[in-house]
């Protein structure tokens, strides 16, 4: 079992920056990898960042590559996601998630066994 809670979402203008972070408490083994996905209203929920978590092999949607990174501190169990440059196309609800499963396109939102509730992001222009 795995629990993800997000925070560090917020209201912010074009051109700026804000840091997403998730703690991820288990009660079993740690997840094969975990991933941040976004959902804005009327969209459908896509992938924007992935990391293995015993390499740190990370993975990027095209939209977000050079302006995101994703990172995690194992130790404190914690998943981040760094935002810069955000223009209002990343306004969305911003989602936590981690699988246990191997293998499969990281993007897709059925491999994800475990979701936190999600924290707004909102980008003015």
């Amino acid at each position: 079992q795995v629990e993800l809670v997000e925070s560090g979402g917020g209201s912010v203008e074009a051109g700026g920056s804000l840091r997403l972070s998730c703690v991820v408490s288990t009660s079993t083994y740690g997840p094969y990898s975990m991933a941040w996905f976004r959902q804005a209203p009327g969209n459908e929920r896509e992938g924007v960042a992935h990391i293995y978590t015993d390499n740190n092999e990370t993975d990027y949607a095209d939209s977000v590559v050079g302006r995101f990174t994703i990172s995690q501190d194992n130790a404190k169990k914690m998943l981040y996601l760094q935002m810069n440059k955000l223009k209002s196309d990343d306004t969305a609800m911003y989602y936590c998630a981690a699988r246990h499963s191997v293998g499969g396109t990281w993007s897709k939102v059925r491999l994800y066994n475990y979701w936190g509730q999600g924290t707004q992001v909102t980008v003015s222009s």
